[in-house]
């Protein structure tokens, strides 16, 4: 029998820093033991320099659940031609605190505050996205326009 492990601000410590230092401005803590389980939940410890381009996920199972724990996150909802359909705050202790995301839903998320940290849900096993998940009229990842485009997204929720 193993041992449970307490969810507490020690346990996201090491992630913090580790999103600070990592050149993608964010970091996974799993608390699935294989990305081949098929649930995978884990913690995302993100600054809000980290730019997550707008995806969607297609595959039955791969809806996602993201719960914010620590900070602040700007989340938004895309229509086929990038028009945003939906942009909210969500905040960890606020009436918004999380967004559950259906299939075939283009989306990105935005940190808003410095180490912000959110679990997120969903089904496994791991696949790596294909080209057809990431959105085609979004920057990509990378180039100069990242910026204008983050600064865009926060300021509808800021």
């Amino acid at each position: 029998m193993s041992r449970s492990l307490l969810l507490d601000t020690a346990l996201l410590a090491p992630a913090i820093d580790a999103a600070r230092a990592s050149p993608r401005r964010r970091k996974n803590l799993n608390l699935h033991a294989s990305t081949d389980e098929l649930t995978q939940r884990f913690f995302n410890a993100m600054e809000p320099d980290s730019y997550v381009p707008p995806h969607r996920h297609l595959q039955p199972g791969k809806e996602e659940t993201l719960i914010v724990v620590r900070g602040s996150l700007g989340v938004f909802e895309f229509d086929d031609a990038g028009m945003v359909t939906r942009a909210a705050r969500v905040s960890a202790g606020a009436d918004a605190f999380g967004i559950h995301v259906p299939l075939g839903t283009w989306h990105a998320i935005v940190a808003l505050e410095p180490a912000s940290v959110f679990i997120e849900i969903k089904g496994g096993p791991y696949v790596p996205f294909a080209p057809e998940d990431f959105a085609p009229w979004a920057p990509r990842d990378g180039t100069p326009e990242v910026q204008a485009w983050m600064d865009a997204l926060r300021a509808r929720v800021s």
